[in-house]
């Protein structure tokens, strides 16, 4: 099974301040309640230590991810993979009247059982993470 979630806010900012977060995989990361550390490649690519609160193992997974496809300052699609899951994250960025439109979607696949179930139940209050860690990081450049 495959849990898929889109969610669009519009931050109350220029799109290139929200590209500022967007664009820096760990702010990206931070946000996220399951991310217990997170490190920086030389290759571009990062390493998110994941602790999933699954039935079966108490294990933290290691999920490499990548950048995939990138065009400042209006869209990234970055994947993560590991032995649990695979991830595809995409954000799109539009400028309104308001601010900046963000569209967020996540594509999770799990490999372990729970995967999916961890991911449907929870993915509205990550997502609403993200969004607040945004606000939050824009307001601080804005100080």
């Amino acid at each position: 099974m495959v849990v898929r979630a889109e969610r669009v806010v519009v931050i109350p900012a220029p799109r290139e301040q929200v590209w500022e977060f967007i664009d820096d995989p760990e702010k990206r990361a931070r946000p996220i309640s399951v991310v217990t550390d997170f490190e920086l490649l030389d290759n571009g690519k990062a390493i998110w230590h994941v602790a999933l609160p699954l039935p079966i193992t108490d294990r933290t997974f290691q999920i490499e991810t990548e950048d995939r496809k990138r065009t400042p300052p209006e869209y990234v699609e970055f994947v993560g993979t590991s032995k649990a899951f695979r991830v595809i994250g995409e954000h799109e960025l539009t400028e309104t009247d308001d601010g900046t439109e963000l569209h967020n979607t996540f594509t999770v696949e799990g490999r372990l059982p729970g995967v999916e179930t961890f991911f449907k139940r929870n993915i509205d209050d990550e997502l609403a993470n993200l969004e607040q860690a945004i606000i939050d990081d824009v307001a601080a450049q804005q100080d």
